[in-house]
C-alpha cells in the first residue's frame, strides 16, 4: 500500500513537453492530504476494530464462563434440591420412627398401667373377700359366744329356779 510519505516524496523526471510542474505538485499535495487524512482514519480504525475484536473476545469469553457458570450453579442447584429432598424425606421418615417409637412407648404405658389397675383390682377383690370372711367369722364368733353366753345364763338360771324350787319343797318340808 503506498502510504502519504511515498506519495510526498515520489518525483517524476522532467520532460520537454510534460504537465505543469507546479499544477502536478498542488494537485499531489492536495491528494497527499486526503491520503494522509485517510490513512490516518484507515489506521484509527483498524485500531478501533482489533480494540473491538478483543472486546468482542472478551464478551464471549464471559459469555461461554456465564453459560458455564449457569449451567455449574443449575447442576449445583439441581443437587441442593436432590439433597435437600432426600434430607426431607429423611426427616419425615425419622419423624415418622420417632412417632411410631412414642406411640409404642405410650401403648405399653397404657398397658402396664391397665395390669397394675387389674392387679389393683385383683387384690381390691381379695383383700375384701378376705375382709368379709374375716367379720363373718368374726360374727360367728360373736354369736357363738353369745349363743354360749346365753346357754350359761339359761343354766344358771334352770340351777336358780331348781334351787328355789327345792327351797320351796323344804319349806313345804318344814311346814307340813
Amino acid at each position: 500500500m503506498i502510504t502519504p510519505l511515498d506519495i510526498q516524496n515520489k518525483e517524476f523526471k522532467k520532460s520537454l513537453v510534460g504537465y505543469r510542474t507546479r499544477e502536478v505538485d498542488a494537485y499531489l499535495d492536495s491528494i497527499n492530504e486526503d491520503y494522509e487524512k485517510l490513512y490516518k482514519e484507515n489506521i484509527e480504525l483498524k485500531d478501533k476494530i482489533s480494540i473491538l475484536t478483543d472486546q468482542i473476545r472478551q464478551y464471549n469469553n464471559l459469555e461461554e464462563t456465564l453459560k458455564s457458570t449457569l449451567v455449574i450453579a443449575q447442576s449445583t442447584a439441581d443437587e441442593v434440591t436432590s439433597s435437600a429432598r432426600k434430607k426431607a424425606e429423611l426427616i419425615i421418615e425419622d419423624a415418622e420412627i420417632t412417632a411410631k417409637n412414642k406411640i409404642n412407648e405410650a401403648l405399653d404405658e397404657v398397658n402396664k398401667i391397665m395390669n397394675e389397675y387389674e392387679n389393683l383390682k385383683r387384690e381390691i377383690y381379695i383383700f375384701k373377700t378376705r375382709y368379709e370372711s374375716f367379720i363373718k367369722a368374726q360374727l360367728i364368733s360373736i354369736e357363738e359366744f353369745y349363743s354360749n353366753f346365753e346357754e350359761k345364763i339359761n343354766v344358771e338360771d334352770d340351777k336358780e329356779v331348781l334351787i328355789k324350787d327345792d327351797d320351796f319343797k323344804e319349806v313345804d318340808h318344814l311346814g307340813a
